[in-house]
């Protein structure tokens, strides 16, 4: 781990995750990530913004002595999540003259994890300004991008936004600028679609509220900077819109094909219809990648075996993260096959209570035992329903 200048004044300290998997036990990290922390060297004062996930303290804190700093007045705390603020104790062993910069929500969240001593903070609003000497902090609360107590930080001279989590991508890579823009979308998408999309509404105020910014420079706390602010942005303001776009989700599970050979039917149908399908077998299938799909689309069409007159366990699973991420998702429908009985739909209906005034429910296709010609026919139906439902 090493700094690596932005500019004359202000390094970055990025602790390159390569082989972490999971993230805090729930989020797949096919790509790895990375925990980027900010020393910004003022006239008269020095503030380090946000610090490293404990695992890696060792590598953060030598990194940090080789930036050759003799002094560190501030540590800017965005977040209060241990990814952020793990290290804190580590850097104040070795700065204890640092004082705390944060707001009130992220200074308890902070303390109840972290036994720091109260005259160790200095609390901060919304809109306020820290002078460096020639560099100025302002502070501005965006609450739920994620968590309630996060903040951006924003220098107007060297015109950097340091912005947490917000605007992040779980990517491991030695690129420090969004270079590879294809990848940075695919997975700046994802870890949208895990961890933001519930929060859209809060996403959309905030964005507004950047935009009377002149930003040069984004700086997250995962993945790369960029460099080229609009990117990230744009595709921010396109996600968290309430606009689809024409495409249909199908996460399935089956136990003897019955459903699979509805869920191919079904996906034929409705792809010489001209509309963009995706099917994912959620016995295997990467949840991950099954959200990021969620973002965009129009359409989930929930398609399941019957468990004891119930969905399988992974379409349960699918519906209850669709319910959590609270997709602008318009249309559903469910399909499947039983034996003796089922209330599949009712029962997806019942795992959707977040979505409940938002999606349109189209007739449920249930079948007994193999599809047969009426069976088919019924797919017909809900395939022209999918249709008209998105022209």
């Amino acid at each position: 781990m090493i700094a690596r200048e932005i500019t004359p004044d202000i390094l970055t300290i990025v602790a390159i995750d390569w082989d972490r998997k999971l993230f805090d036990e729930l989020v797949p990290l096919p790509e790895g990530t990375t925990y980027n922390s900010y020393l910004v060297k003022g006239s008269e004062k020095t503030a380090l913004i946000d610090t490293a996930y404990p695992p890696k303290t060792a590598e953060f804190i030598e990194a940090l002595k080789q930036t050759g700093i003799q002094k560190l007045d501030y540590i800017i705390a965005n977040h209060g999540e241990q990814d952020h603020s793990g290290s804190i104790p580590a850097v104040l062993a070795l700065f204890p003259e640092a004082m705390i910069v944060t707001n009130s929500k992220c200074k308890e969240l902070i303390s109840d994890a972290i036994p720091i001593p109260e005259e160790k903070f200095i609390v901060v609003g919304d809109g306020e300004t820290l002078s460096l000497g020639n560099k100025t902090l302002q502070f501005l609360l965006t609450p739920w991008v994620h968590w309630p107590d996060t903040m951006v930080t924003y220098i107007a001279e060297d015109k950097i936004l340091f912005s947490c989590d917000f605007l992040g991508s779980h990517v491991a890579g030695s690129d420090l600028y969004a270079t590879d823009e294809a990848r940075v979308e695919n997975a700046a998408k994802r870890y949208y679609a895990e961890i933001m999309m519930p929060f859209r509404i809060h996403i959309r105020k905030h964005l507004e509220r950047l935009a009377g910014l002149d930003i040069k420079i984004i700086a997250p706390s995962h993945g790369p900077m960029y460099s080229r602010p609009a990117f990230i942005l744009d595709l921010y303001k396109d996600w968290a819109s309430n606009e689809t776009k024409k495409q249909v989700i199908i996460p399935y599970a089956s136990m003897y094909n019955n459903t699979t050979k509805m869920v191919h039917y079904l996906a034929d149908r409705l792809i010489e219809k001209g509309l963009y399908v995706r099917l994912f077998n959620m016995v295997q299938a990467d949840a991950g990648e099954f959200a990021k799909s969620l973002v965009d689309a129009s359409t989930v069409v929930f398609a399941s075996s019957t468990v004891l007159a119930g969905a399988h366990p992974s379409i349960v699973y699918a519906a209850y993260l669709m319910n959590i991420l609270k997709p602008k998702t318009k249309f559903a429908a469910v399909i499947g096959s039983f034996g003796w009985g089922s209330k599949i739909p009712d029962r997806i209906r019942e795992m959707l209570p977040g979505l409940r005034t938002q999606l349109l429910f189209l007739a449920p296709v249930q079948v007994k035992g193999l599809p047969k010609e009426d069976g088919y026919e019924a797919l017909d139906n809900l395939a022209e329903e999918i249709y008209r439902a998105n022209n």
